[in-house]
């Protein structure tokens, strides 16, 4: 068998396993599916070994999702070429609805053959530790701020009412310490 010049593999990356899949950059050349792999190093290791001698250059290209961009960053490191594209991005024929792993990374390799995709800007991982970083703010003052309505809810339930004027000042804080519940299971869930 000839060796092509470029090969084009699409992946379709979960959280335990990536459905793989290659086409040769040749006109008519089918799109040929590999199963799936894990998602240690080492199991793409083995994958670009495999690929090795399928074609000179290999452009991988997956989709953003929730698993993030190690295997961007991991296929970069080796030299490879490598495109994350955004799934509202992948054209997709109407009334086509059938989502499986393998024909994700089928229609992946082909649509990259074809220069269908647009890639993402694929962050450093300086900027992402602080999107990470302000992710988390976010969450903790969503946290808070909910805790704070539960237990104003609680104390309005219970007509425990504070004789200060502004909630959350030092002054309140302070009333919140010495708040006495009628019953032995109400504290626990005012400390809660």
């Amino acid at each position: 068998m000839s060796q092509s010049r470029t090969l084009y593999v699409g992946m379709d990356v979960h959280k335990e396993s990536i459905a793989v899949a290659y086409v040769a950059q040749d006109h008519g050349a089918e799109v040929i599916s590999l199963g799936t792999i894990g998602t240690r190093q080492c199991d793409s290791d083995k994958l670009l070994r495999h690929l090795q001698s399928k074609g000179q250059q290999r452009v991988f290209v997956y989709e953003a999702g929730p698993c993030g961009y190690w295997l961007y960053r991991y296929l970069m490191n080796k030299g490879y070429v490598c495109w994350v594209v955004a799934p509202s991005l992948i054209p997709k024929k109407p009334g086509d609805r059938v989502k499986t792993d393998r024909r994700d990374a089928r229609q992946l390799a082909r649509l990259m053959r074809a220069g269908d995709l647009t890639p993402v800007s694929v962050p450093a991982v300086d900027d992402e530790a602080i999107r990470d970083l302000s992710r988390a703010r976010e969450d903790t003052l969503r946290d808070l701020k909910a805790a704070k309505l539960r237990l104003k809810a609680f104390l309005l339930r219970h007509d425990i009412r504070s004789t200060g004027r502004a909630n959350w000042s030092p002054a309140h804080l302070r009333w919140l310490r010495e708040v006495v519940c009628p019953t032995p299971a109400q504290p626990i869930v005012f400390q809660a």
